[in-house]
């Protein structure tokens, strides 16, 4: 990171040199770190919007542009290419593995996926009926209470041995959840199974009839983990590392960023999607919608379309469009009127002049809510399905964070705007 500086004058003549830092790629930053210490000033930046909070070597964004890459590789050609555990290993470890590196990988992955039997009597203390993301959110935080072996944040080596904790157990505690909401017996791990096919088998398959694996299903499955993997200092993994700076065990970190990504403005945006197909409920309702959407007098927005980053399109979607056609021409409903009506809203979009001048195109969230409904997930285990693919992005900003020479308590500032001091009033005087 190479560095410059700018000058900054107040107004009253006061200056003060700031440098100028520089990543591989992407806008300079300024380090403002010294501006309270020689000025006595604060920035105010709601929402952290213009703020880099961390460097961090994992995930780059160009949102003009409408890149996404891990550790420099861009995700159209992992999408393509790769297998979900192997991204995991690129995000953990900084490189794609060598064959026997990613079959050590898979052979430890595999070995953790079992929950402890006492920790299954956990799920009965939540409600049947019980939105599954609570469940994980207390599940996950309650792992620290089974792993007191690896809980020293400050060795590599325990560090790590949570990570592939974490990634292992996340798809178990997932379809626990699913089996506790819908009163099935859970289903354990099979170790012949590769990660996706396991965690479909986990929640489909039942003690009394034996569950066939669809290809395209796991095909969908894999493709959706990648492209939910990582995205940068979103919301979810802000907490994870505010979390984390505390010196927090590595299992409440990842909780805490579970609870982040239940937020319907986060991770439940492609549940809205479906409510917002069911809400237009049928083709010919599009284009009074499409109006609707249009009026800034009224309430109602397309969900799915567009995204806070990207400023062209989503790589994402460009992506996930393809095996979601490849899902819906695959099912044996593939006359669903909500998926036809999917796909028309699509199309009709895309050819919108409205949509086109600000390019609102159809994100990530538009059709992995459309995909998870074809192979059979109910829409309250769509933010689960999110939170399994991004818990290894979760750890491996973890890890890097832990990893930093520079890592401080986060400790953000803010802007004042209450009472003036004032004195205490006896209680009879006012």
């Amino acid at each position: 990171m190479s560095d410059n500086t700018m000058k900054l004058t107040s107004a009253e003549g006061h200056s003060v040199e700031l440098n100028l830092r520089k990543g591989t790629v992407g806008p300079e930053v300024v380090d403002i770190s010294s501006l309270y210490r020689e000025m006595g000033v604060f920035t105010y930046d709601p929402g952290f919007v213009s703020t880099a909070s961390c460097q961090s070597a994992i995930t780059y964004i160009d949102g003009g542009k409408g890149e996404l890459w891990y550790r420099g590789y861009p995700i159209e050609q992992l999408a393509e290419r790769a297998s979900y555990l192997e991204v995991a290993y690129l995000l953990l470890y900084g490189d794609l593995p060598h064959a026997p590196q990613l079959a050590e990988f898979q052979r430890i992955i595999r070995y953790h996926t079992m929950i402890n039997e006492t920790l299954k009597n956990f799920f009965n203390g939540f409600h049947y009926d019980a939105h599954p993301m609570a469940v994980m959110v207390g599940v996950v935080g309650s792992l620290s209470a089974f792993y007191h072996d690896s809980l020293d944040i400050h060795d590599p080596r325990h560090r790590e041995i949570s990570a592939h904790r974490m990634i292992a157990k996340m798809p178990t505690i997932a379809a626990a959840s699913y089996k506790h909401n819908v009163g099935e017996p859970f289903i354990y791990p099979r170790n012949d199974l590769d990660y996706c096919a396991n965690f479909l088998n986990m929640m489909f398959a039942t003690p009394c009839e034996e569950y066939t694996q669809d290809p395209v299903a796991v095909k969908a499955v894999n493709l959706l983990f990648i492209l939910h993997a990582d995205h940068e200092q979103n919301a979810s993994t802000s907490t994870v590392r505010l979390a984390g700076s505390s010196q927090a065990n590595p299992f409440a970190c990842i909780a805490s960023g579970i609870a982040s990504l239940w937020g319907p403005a986060h991770g439940g945006a492609n549940e809205a999607v479906l409510d917002m197909l069911q809400e237009i409920g049928d083709v010919s309702n599009i284009d009074k919608y499409i109006a609707r959407a249009k009026d800034k007098q009224d309430p109602f927005r397309l969900m799915g379309f567009g995204h806070r980053v990207y400023k062209n399109h989503d790589p994402r979607a460009t992506i996930i469009r393809k095996i979601c056609h490849e899902v819906l021409n695959n099912m044996a409903d593939n006359d669903s009127p909500l998926f036809e009506l999917a796909l028309r809203l699509e199309e009709m979009a895309l050819q919108d002049e409205y949509f086109i001048e600000r390019k609102l195109y159809p994100n990530v969230d538009f059709y992995s809510g459309i995909i998870y409904r074809a192979l059979g997930i109910p829409n309250s285990m769509f933010t689960v399905m999110f939170a399994i693919a991004r818990t290894v992005g979760w750890v491996a900003h973890w890890m890097e964070m832990m990893d930093d020479p520079q890592q401080r308590i986060g400790r953000p500032r803010q802007v004042y705007t209450g009472a003036d001091r004032r004195d205490y009033i006896p209680l009879e005087h006012r």
